[in-house]
């Protein structure tokens, strides 16, 4: 049975100060935990008999068996499964995302988990190894980020740090923003490295980060002059904007 003590301190990880304080996230559901083991490591793991015995050796370092009740004690999920596990923190180096030879996303004040989650899924589907966060962004540890990654947490890596400072530092590789006043994506030419920078949900990209960016991109409508929707979803545009550079990139290879 779980002490008191023990719920107590895994509850707590829903809190970005406790996460940072101790070094741990929590993750839970069979298929998210079941890729993280082999990423991360595991401190402390409940899960039911039935999920253990299909894993084999279970890398933890504390392992207890969920009796009943104990996981939705602790679950964030509204449909808890069998499995909760909580990791370490993972610790990267800001100078592998360098954008000379690879393309990195960089974010400017995302703020919905959800749209968090969703755009560290797309870069994985795109093959983008590093996200760049301004100091203000979500916090890709929360639960509820974490859900969202869908285990894509394991293959890219999400750095945060000063953005100013970031893209002073890479000033000669290419920089893209989106801008609703920015030349068609469709017809612009992309290079296959550089950074691609998508704004905050409400106001876009920070003038201080605009003033870094070389090629100001948008996504037009269609067709063009038809009454539309104000914006896209950041996520939404986040997923078009890699696809248009990603397929630019597979006609290159193509030639």
């Amino acid at each position: 049975m779980l002490s008191k003590a023990k719920i107590r301190e895994l509850r707590a990880l829903e809190f970005k100060k406790f996460r940072d304080g101790q070094g741990l996230f929590i993750a839970e559901g069979n298929k998210l935990v079941a890729e993280m083991l082999h990423a991360f490591d595991c401190e402390w793991l409940i899960a039911h008999t039935s999920w253990m015995a299909t894993q084999g050796d279970i890398p933890a370092k504390e392992l207890l068996l969920a009796e009943d009740g104990d996981i939705r004690k602790i679950s964030f999920m509204k449909t808890p499964q069998d499995v909760v596990a909580v990791f370490g923190k993972p610790s990267y180096s800001l100078d592998e995302a360098s954008p000379e030879a690879q393309l990195v996303l960089a974010l400017d004040g995302i703020q919905l988990p959800g749209n968090l989650g969703t755009i560290v899924r797309l870069a994985d589907w795109f093959g983008i190894g590093h996200i760049v966060c301004s100091k203000d962004t979500a916090d890709v540890f929360s639960p509820k980020t974490v859900q969202a990654t869908m285990g894509a947490l394991t293959r890219v890596k999400v750095h945060y740090a000063d953005l100013g400072d970031y893209l002073g530092k890479h000033a000669d590789s290419p920089i893209y923003g989106t801008f609703p006043d920015g030349e068609n994506i469709y017809t612009k030419k992309l290079t296959q490295h550089g950074i691609i920078i998508m704004g905050n949900e409400g106001n876009g990209i920070r003038p201080e980060t605009a003033s870094f960016i070389k090629d100001r991109l948008c996504i037009p409508p269609y067709p063009p002059l038809h009454e539309t929707t104000e914006s896209l979803n950041a996520a939404t545009a986040t997923a078009i904007v890699c696809a248009e550079f990603r397929r630019v990139a597979a006609n290159y290879e193509i030639r």
